[in-house]
């Protein structure tokens, strides 16, 4: 999604990160059409007992990588299900969840179908991504929920309104991916063929540039911190409750200890204050995602 790839950087990178403690793993079967979940399956050789697999599924996708559609029907989640245990070479997934909500199937049985791979003995708990708060409650109220994965950043605090208090309210804890709104608060740009924030509002046109201002604040905060951006990025996600655990996306090692970085990284009430202030969403340019993913997401509604 970001371009090409090291596949020996990256299984050293996954090694380094459970070496380091970490001990969740997050894929989708449709990350690179399975082959995320080969990679991890190759990685975890030997080590599958130290880890969490959380895994997303429901996604479909043509051999050209296009996204067309979504599937949360029983038997597909049962059949997707099947698949990711081979790709992932184990015999069970931790955290299993659709990755969007099925519009045209309830969440009842969407559920029901992870519910019997429970029983089963195939997965162990249920997870939600990208729902509301609303839609959560429904699903809580059918099968007991784990987590709900959303974008959760400096620059992407929706959830604040409804969605992590209806969370709390429920003892759903969540994961929050986008914290770095992927690259965006580091100053990363799109520059290698396939990345595919090149499609993304906040990367595209002038909206790049018009974000440069969030991404020096945060630049400045960071250095007067004795701290780089990625690591306060993150600080200040795990500063903002127990419950929220950033899912960090390093492909390599480097990137792996600048993120590792923010656990030495405490911010007080008033750093927090400078950066909720200069980094206000408000200020932002563009969505998170275009207008027709936007459309999708259960969590914008």
């Amino acid at each position: 999604m970001y371009g090409p790839s090291d596949e020996a950087e990256s299984i050293a990178t996954i090694h380094a990160a459970i070496d380091a403690g970490i001990n969740l793993i997050d894929t989708g079967d449709f990350y690179g059409m399975g082959h995320n979940e080969m990679l991890i399956g190759r990685a975890l050789e030997g080590r599958r007992d130290k880890v969490l697999l959380s895994v997303k599924f429901g996604a479909m996708r043509t051999p050209a990588g296009a996204f067309i559609g979504f599937d949360g029907r029983p038997a597909a989640v049962k059949n997707f299900a099947a698949y990711s245990l081979q790709r992932l070479k184990t015999d069970h997934i931790d955290i299993y969840r659709p990755s969007r909500l099925e519009r045209n199937v309830p969440i009842e049985d969407t559920l029901g179908a992870i519910g019997e791979l429970i029983k089963a003995g195939y997965v162990r708990f249920a997870g939600l991504s990208e729902v509301g708060a609303a839609t959560m409650r429904r699903a809580q109220a059918a099968h007991p929920i784990s987590d709900l994965q959303i974008e959760y950043s400096l620059v992407s605090r929706g959830i604040e309104r409804e969605i992590l208090p209806a969370a709390r309210e429920l003892g759903v804890g969540i994961t929050a991916y986008g914290v770095l709104s992927r690259g965006l608060l580091t100053g990363s740009k799109p520059a290698a063929k396939g990345d595919f924030r090149t499609h993304l509002p906040r990367f595209s046109g002038d909206n790049l540039d018009r974000n440069q201002p969030l991404v020096q604040a945060l630049a400045g905060l960071a250095a007067r911190k004795g701290a780089t951006p990625v690591q306060v990025a993150i600080a200040w996600v795990l500063a903002k409750g127990g419950d929220i655990i950033p899912v960090i996306g390093a492909r390599t090692r480097r990137q792996l200890d600048d993120a590792l970085g923010a656990l030495q990284v405490a911010l007080g009430d008033q750093e927090m204050a400078a950066l909720e202030q200069a980094l206000d969403p408000e200020k932002v340019a563009g969505t998170r995602y275009d207008a027709a993913q936007m459309g999708m997401l259960d969590s914008e509604r």
